[in-house]
């Protein structure tokens, strides 16, 4: 079954960032829908389903290949955007994240030891901080 599966699969574009918004995006618009019960709605959710599937199993791959591209370059500030906000969120655990007040530039200092006297790797100005 498995190897049917590959098979078919062989010389189609699958899977890509765009198809994997496209469903999200769809699946949401279903779950709006159950509480707003809007034909618009329904239907807008269904056209997107299709167009994911249709990109998934299209054969076109050059073409399928520039759609996602185009979305991922207008998708990037986004993405760049919260994969920060993540990497910043785990390292909050564990460090502290403190400007020089002189030439702004960010200083992670790790947690818990105490008052620190930090000096800035870009400009050398030393400040005090609790870490």
């Amino acid at each position: 079954m498995r190897q049917k599966l590959m098979d078919f699969m062989r010389g189609r574009n699958g899977t890509d960032q765009l198809s994997m918004c496209m469903m999200w995006a769809a699946c949401i618009l279903v779950f709006i829908d159950m509480f707003v019960r809007s034909n618009i709605l329904s239907t807008i959710a269904f056209v997107t389903f299709a167009f994911a599937y249709f990109r998934v199993f299209s054969r076109n791959i050059g073409k399928r290949r520039d759609e996602n591209t185009w979305f991922l370059n207008k998708t990037y500030k986004l993405r760049m955007w919260g994969r920060k906000e993540r990497n910043h969120m785990t390292m909050r655990k564990t460090h502290h994240i403190y400007r020089c007040p002189e030439c702004k530039q960010k200083i992670r200092i790790p947690k818990g030891k105490g008052k620190i006297e930090i000096r800035c790797p870009k400009c050398s100005a030393r400040f005090i901080k609790n870490s």
